[in-house]
């Protein structure tokens, strides 16, 4: 018996989008929902002044589509706090 075996998530990822405003409808609230919580965890992760840096530069990063501008933030404050 030679059957082939898929994860859901091959399924999922390959099945038909019936509904492509319905789709990117759903993305884009799970993308809100994951910078929201991406954005809070900041706020309690750092002191306020780096994480509002932090904050501008991830919403700077989305609306250049830049994601080296939060990442060198990021490792500015990991540098500053670690020395």
């Amino acid at each position: 018996m030679d059957r082939k075996f898929t994860s859901i998530l091959d399924e999922l990822s390959t099945a038909p989008i019936r509904n492509r405003e319905q789709f990117i409808e759903h993305r884009a609230e799970q993308a809100i929902a994951a910078i929201q919580n991406l954005r809070k965890l900041l706020r309690e992760s750092f002191p306020e002044e780096a994480a509002s840096d932090l904050d501008k530069r991830l919403i700077n990063a989305i609306k250049t589509d830049d994601p080296e501008k939060f990442r060198r933030g990021l490792r500015a404050q990991k540098k500053g706090h670690n020395d």
